[in-house]
């Protein structure tokens, strides 16, 4: 089945609002874009693996609350099959903590996403990066 352009669009403003917000701190905002049972793993890029919504957020929050930060995804692939769909998008990220870190990195979400009442909603991520220059 052809997935409707409508799903590609939705699923690609999904990750815009996923930036957005995560960059302006709507940790409430950021949270309702993910399912209840969302699987989170950073592992890979030096984080851990969070099961459920309410731990993800709140492991960014902690993570990052006092940063400044920029993410942009770029030029996705994006597979839809029905009421699931899977992406990976590109990744750049700028981070600017208050007592002086950076973080200046380039990788990949990998995400797998669902079809809700709601829309649609990321239900699994997993971080990998390439290149991290970091500055203590």
């Amino acid at each position: 089945m052809m997935a409707d352009f409508s799903d590609w669009l939705a699923i690609a403003n999904l990750k815009a609002a996923y930036c957005r917000l995560l960059d302006t701190k709507d940790w409430e905002g950021w949270g309702q874009l993910f399912t209840e049972d969302f699987l989170q793993d950073v592992s890979p890029s030096g984080g851990g693996v969070f099961h459920g919504r309410e731990a993800a957020v709140a492991a960014t929050h902690a993570s990052i609350e006092t940063a400044k930060t920029a993410h942009q995804v770029h030029f996705p692939e994006i597979t839809i099959d029905g009421d699931e769909a899977r992406a990976i998008w590109p990744l750049q990220d700028r981070l600017i903590w208050e007592d002086g870190r950076s973080l200046n990195a380039f990788g990949h979400y990998h995400e797998r996403y669902v079809r809700t009442a709601e829309g649609w909603r990321i239900a699994e991520q997993k971080l990998t990066r390439l290149i991290v220059d970091y500055e203590q």
